[in-house]
């Protein structure tokens, strides 16, 4: 996240939801806001969100003041429900926000763990490899990429996903030295970049695992796991609108060709079925047998720490030897497990948290009434997406959730496609379009993806639309 994008993710908390941010689900949060605990609790949060704004400037991890302001926050929300008799809500309201994060986390170190394990055993080099060995022209690489993104992103993520296409089309264009020395090759480089972005996040709304947003929807019960495929059709539409106007700017020459050949290490397919295996538990523990969804991805991230010890038992990178007839491996899954965005998980803990104890001081209803009463639910969801092109999506999101306006299913849908797809009409909107711009830095750039938005912005207006004709809200 720029520190661009976290200035105006911190208006977008202090300014639009004045109110009250997230409300606590596990109780009735008291109107303390114009205390001075609930004075001290705002300012304490702009204090630790400044010092996550300044990351890149003062080198300090974002999770860091995050997890100290959510501590000092909470001692305030205690102090306040003690002064006013109420002390006895106070576990009920954090063991609430408590469960959101803990569900989200082991949800996440679970698939994290999966996708550095197939990545470990060059299963992404793999297919890099093979597209770039296929002596495909730049046309029909935009359109694989393209195409490629958009389908692995609701298994993988949208991040992993654009990164994996990204270096396809920096490979098969030569490398950034022949593309900063070549005006056709830069073009192509920064539309295939655009595309793979739009596409990466459209993917990822039609399913659970695509995109942390819609996670949090379906764990919230709101979408069921099948619903989410309603939004495949609107969520084609809105990749393949800007992907065919930009296609027609795309040289159809071939590109150099390029000899690459990656061998998937031992075990790496098995890895894929496990996490096939794995991705199945979690949909039928969650709508078979009503338990939460982590505790299917926990179980796999089991098994696939069976498979690990499997592998090191049978010589996977013989390591050292203890007696004669043990010897210890040096592959270990946790190693994979240790590679997981660790100071992300911690931070999404300040922030729910912080927001959480915000919360519980009174901080809501005003955000509710003013875009889902005055607005109403379409344009308030329609909003929800272009608020998701300059602040992150998922604390917008998360706000939608704790709010639980009263809405169709059909506007549920919305949202969430709104919201997945909204960060595709800037590149600092999400995080696909971010670290695309650091792996093709000067090429794929702010102002060259802002040169297509209109077209973005055409599949965005018309995914809705689609959505409106096959779904009624």
């Amino acid at each position: 996240m720029t520190p661009l994008k976290k200035l105006l993710g911190l208006f977008f908390f202090l300014v639009l939801i004045p109110g009250q941010v997230f409300a606590s689900g596990g109780g009735n949060p008291i109107d303390l806001t114009a205390t001075s605990y609930g004075i001290w609790a705002v300012i304490i949060f702009v204090a630790a969100y400044s010092l996550v704004i300044g990351e890149e400037q003062l080198h300090l991890r974002k999770s860091k003041p995050m997890i100290v302001g959510a501590g000092i926050i909470w001692v305030l929300v205690a102090l306040a429900y003690m002064s006013v008799g109420h002390s006895d809500q106070l576990h009920s309201l954090l063991n609430h926000n408590l469960l959101e994060y803990v569900e989200l986390f082991l949800f996440l170190l679970a698939a994290m763990t999966f996708i550095n394990t197939m990545e470990e055993r060059g299963v992404f080099d793999a297919l890099r490899g093979w597209l770039v060995s296929k002596g495909f022209s730049l046309y029909i690489i935009f359109w694989i990429t393209g195409l490629l993104a958009f389908f692995i992103s609701p298994v993988a993520d949208n991040l992993t996903t654009a990164l994996l296409m990204a270096a396809v089309v920096i490979a098969v264009a030569g490398g950034k030295s022949a593309i900063s020395n070549s005006a056709e090759k830069a073009k192509f480089v920064a539309l295939a970049c655009i595309n793979i972005v739009v596409a990466a996040n459209a993917g990822g709304t039609f399913s659970p695992f695509g995109d942390i947003t819609t996670l949090m929807v379906w764990q919230k019960g709101i979408i069921q796991f099948d619903e989410f495929f309603v939004l495949f059709l609107p969520a084609v539409v809105n990749w393949f609108v800007p992907a065919l106007i930009m296609s027609f700017f795309i040289s159809k020459g071939n590109p150099d060709p390029v000899t690459e050949k990656v061998a998937v290490q031992r075990g790496g397919y098995i890895v894929v079925a496990l996490f096939v295996v794995t991705i199945a538990m979690a949909v039928i523990f969650h709508n078979v047998l009503h338990l939460p969804p982590m505790l299917g991805m926990m179980t796999g991230l089991g098994f696939l720490k069976f498979f690990g010890y499997y592998l090191k038992v049978t010589g996977e990178n013989p390591g050292v030897e203890l007696s004669e007839d043990h010897k210890v491996g040096r592959w270990d899954i946790f190693s994979q497990l240790e590679r997981a965005e660790w100071d992300t998980l911690m931070f999404f803990y300040g922030v729910i948290l912080c927001v959480g104890g915000l919360g519980a001081l009174g901080y809501l209803g005003l955000v509710s009434g003013l875009m889902y009463g005055d607005l109403g639910a379409t344009n308030a969801n329609i909003l929800v997406g272009l608020l998701s092109a300059i602040v992150d999506n998922i604390p917008v999101m998360f706000a939608v959730l704790t709010m639980n306006p009263e809405m169709s299913h059909g506007q549920w849908l919305l949202v969430t496609l709104t919201a997945g797809v909204g960060g595709s009409l800037l590149s600092v909107g999400s995080a696909a379009g971010v670290a695309l711009m650091g792996q093709a830095r000067g090429i794929y750039t702010f102002f060259s993806h802002l040169k297509w938005t209109w077209a973005i912005a055409l599949g965005y207006i018309t995914s809705i639309w689609t959505h409106m004709l096959i779904t009624p809200l």
